[in-house]
């Protein structure tokens, strides 16, 4: 524990480092004043909108959450949850890493619970079951829309074999996948990967669980790409919404990087990237980032003050 603490102290100057770094370096590349120039008219109606779906994302995903920590039998109220996911979100967006939220209110359900290991595992899967949706809406932007086979063709990836990253990558997915159950099967796997295994299926793929989980994780993946085209259409971005809103989820995936704060940096280096490939202007993909960066953390602002004004639960 103690170990532990201390890598993360030594952690969050790199991660703060990472982020302002690359923030310095779009700004050698880019022209900080057209970026600035872009965000300067906001639209009060697309950042009341945005804020909305905010706070339906929060709601879908603390439900996600209490799903699965109900069917691992550690109970959570949904008021809890809902209160617990504010906080959390709001510590992944100010603390480096992107995890720490996370590990807070696992630590925070199983003070209250009484039981580590499931409420720990029910955080795990929760994230894993909505970053494995994001993966595969990566994977079908790029195969089945005409802004991912453009960004295939920009990769140098011609004609049908444009659907190839993707199959790779599915069908190494899916070797991983059959690995891990065959060993699990045959006793080779460590105990926890055995118990992580089996409540994976309790929780997530059994046949009474798998149509909630996918239908919320789908429904938040949807609240992501809407703040998303909201935050484009928020600053006057001539872009589709339908556009923006596939573009998220490419976008998006490089925050999972647990390298910077809140995403910072690595999300607008991202956005740069694509626009630049897509041929349209770096700065516009920037500052349709840096808006999404902004809504994501007003969003979140209410976990700065439940901690305030909720009393802490008593542990079991």
């Amino acid at each position: 524990m103690i170990r532990a603490a201390r890598s993360f102290r030594a952690a969050v100057p790199l991660r703060a480092l990472v982020s302002l770094g690359l923030l310095a370096a779009l700004a050698l590349w880019l022209d900080p004043a057209a970026v600035v120039d872009r965000i300067r008219g906001v639209d009060l109606s697309w950042l009341a909108a945005a804020l909305a779906i905010g706070t339906l994302q929060f709601a879908l995903s603390a439900e996600r959450w209490r799903r699965t920590a109900v069917r691992l039998e550690v109970p959570l109220g949904r008021r809890e949850a809902l209160a617990s996911y504010y906080v959390a979100a709001f510590a992944n967006q100010v603390l480096p890493g992107g995890v720490v939220g996370d590990a807070g209110r696992a630590w925070r359900h199983s003070r209250v619970s009484g039981r580590t290991g499931p409420a720990v595992r029910a955080v795990v899967l929760e994230r894993a079951s909505g970053q494995l949706v994001l993966f595969f809406a990566l994977l079908v932007v790029l195969v089945a829309t005409p802004p991912g086979a453009r960004l295939l063709s920009a990769m140098k990836v011609p004609g049908a074999a444009g659907a190839l990253p993707a199959a790779l990558v599915v069908a190494v997915t899916a070797a991983l996948a059959a690995a891990a159950v065959s060993a699990w099967r045959a006793g080779y796997a460590p105990g926890w990967l055995q118990t992580l295994v089996r409540d994976a299926h309790r929780a997530l793929l059994a046949r009474n669980a798998w149509p909630a989980q996918l239908a919320l994780s789908l429904a938040v993946l949807a609240t992501y790409c809407a703040m998303f085209a909201c935050a484009g259409r928020m600053i006057g971005s001539d872009l589709p919404a339908t556009m923006l809103a596939a573009l998220a989820p490419i976008v998006l995936l490089a925050m999972l990087l647990p390298i910077s704060v809140g995403g910072w940096g690595v999300r607008e280096t991202a956005a740069a990237g694509v626009w630049a490939a897509l041929g349209w202007p770096a700065a516009e993909g920037v500052a349709i980032s840096v808006a999404y960066g902004a809504l994501s953390l007003l969003a979140s602002s209410p976990g700065a003050l439940i901690p305030l004004l909720v009393p802490r639960a008593q542990p079991r």
